[in-house]
């Protein structure tokens, strides 16, 4: 459940473990190579397509591909290749190995209603957010986003409060391996203005961003706690600035946003 735009490896997320040489089984990762390969703008790929994509030699990625027709979540036709619907039982492993999720998803649906926008959940992974669940209102954003989309972590504000849970050499790990490159005129991409940020965030308890992700773009998130107190995913409402204003949006938005997340927590510190 990859992002589309992302078919290269990531880095490894704060805090894990260096990939041990008597346990790491290489074979497994090439075969999640191939699978990372296939984004949207690349959904059918030749052989050597995929082999470049990930890394492989055309007689490894052949291999593999065969292996995942075999299994059932690769499909050929002819010279190309493409996943099937069965891809999406791995993500959605995930999804109901989390049962409190499914519980979230009310809360959720009953924030969007009132404040009339769209509601997202997300967790970290490595320089990324991830969407676990997703409840639009309307289009806002030119990117098509959905359970599985992954965005930059460093410009949203989902991905700030998830970094302001990170411990100061987990912060500054997942900024040393950031593209921090600016998605708008707004956005901040110098490390220390970055930490500094953060730091607010931990401290007050939510984010704010101003149309630093994409132009237009305007959006509140909080925290998600476990019962220790960890951030273990953020929630957030988006909004278009040309209709509320970031102004607006945390004077009338913030504190049902900050119910809501003290509701989710409370059942994720029933279950954890």
């Amino acid at each position: 459940m990859a992002n589309p735009a992302d078919s290269l490896p990531r880095a490894a997320a704060p805090g894990t473990a260096e990939k041990p040489s008597d346990s790491y089984v290489q074979s497994f990762a090439r075969g999640l190579s191939v699978i990372r390969a296939f984004d949207a703008a690349h959904p059918a790929q030749t052989l050597t397509e995929i082999a470049q994509a990930s890394g492989l030699t055309r007689a490894g990625a052949r291999r593999i591909l065969l292996t995942l027709v075999g299994l059932g979540y690769v499909q050929n036709d002819g010279r190309l290749f493409r996943l099937t619907p069965k891809i999406l039982d791995l993500g959605f492993a995930y999804l109901t190995s989390m049962p409190f999720w499914n519980l979230a998803e009310p809360i959720m649906e009953a924030l969007s209603q009132s404040v009339h926008e769209s509601c997202s959940i997300s967790v970290l992974d490595g320089t990324e957010i991830v969407y676990v669940l997703r409840v639009p209102a309307r289009k806002i954003m030119t990117i098509n986003l959905s359970i599985g989309s992954r965005l930059p972590a460093y410009c949203s504000s989902m991905g700030r409060v998830l970094l302001s849970g990170l411990n100061d050499a987990e912060l500054d790990a997942v900024l040393r391996a950031s593209d921090l490159q600016p998605r708008t005129r707004r956005t901040v991409t110098d490390v220390a203005t970055l930490k500094t940020l953060v730091a607010g965030i931990r401290a007050r308890g939510w984010a704010q961003n101003d149309q630093e992700l994409e132009e237009g773009l305007v959006s509140l998130a909080a925290p998600i706690r476990n019962r220790a107190g960890q951030v273990i995913a953020a929630i957030n409402i988006s909004g278009q600035a040309n209709r509320t204003s970031a102004q607006e949006m945390t004077d009338q938005f913030l504190p049902p946003l900050l119910e809501a997340a003290e509701k989710i927590s409370a059942l994720v510190g029933l279950r954890t």
